[in-house]
């Protein structure tokens, strides 16, 4: 997996009014949390623009007083109104311990259900969840949807390997190949034409037999 390099500075003071001025100095206060007791400490907002906007999966090397540490990020807080970031949450990775992380998932090859059959292919899940060694951390997922055909689902025990383990269910759907809509959209307005046509020919029919009744003298 590919590695986005953070320079960082320990923080000395922590508190609210610390952690305040920090923001109005655009950095961005971190916390790194894994082998031994938490690190605090802050990075320019702009050095992560890499590693946030972006589809990709990275591991990060925090760079702390000439000391490198790699980390993966755990969670990351926004402003409501002006999406700036405010805190970060890294984990640290040791190369003997497993670690979870959400990959992004990408699609390979051309469905004949799509080509031929005019279908159109749904990515039900864009990341997947995985649990593995931090050296066999994939940087994405592929997904192989070259023999999908109209309606054929790819779940995620499809995608088993020994590298790492999937945290889903085996029966969670990664992707299909579905009607398209305008196709589906046909098939509902025939069905309710159909529809309507019954009941029409069914009060029809409950009409003629009440005439009929009617017009049938009484036996009395």
């Amino acid at each position: 997996m590919k590695s986005i390099t953070i320079n960082g500075s320990t923080r000395k003071s922590l508190g609210k009014k610390s952690t305040k001025e920090l923001r109005k100095q655009d950095m961005v206060p971190c916390v790194l949390y894994g082998e031994d007791e938490p690190i605090h400490f802050t990075a320019k907002e702009i050095d992560f623009s890499k590693l946030i906007y972006t589809p990709n999966a990275h591991k990060v090397k925090i760079i702390l007083e000439k000391k490198e540490l790699d980390a993966i990020l755990q969670d990351i807080q926004f402003h409501p109104l002006s999406d700036k970031i405010l805190h970060i949450d890294f984990y640290q990775l040791n190369e003997k311990k497993e670690v979870s992380m959400e990959i992004p998932v990408k699609t390979e090859g051309s469905a004949p259900g799509v080509l031929i059959s005019g279908g159109v292919l749904i990515l039900n899940q864009r990341r997947l969840k995985v649990k593995a060694l931090p050296k066999n951390l994939p940087d994405f997922i592929k997904v192989d949807i070259s023999n999908l055909e109209l309606g054929d689902k790819f779940y995620s025990s499809d995608l088993k390997t020994e590298n790492y383990e999937f945290l889903h269910p085996d029966n969670m759907v990664v992707c299909q190949v579905k009607v398209a809509r305008t196709s589906l959209k046909e098939i509902e307005e025939t069905e309710a034409e159909v529809s309507e046509e019954v009941a029409e020919d069914s009060t029809e029919e409950k009409k003629d037999s009440d005439e009929v009744k009617e017009e049938t003298p009484s036996k009395e």
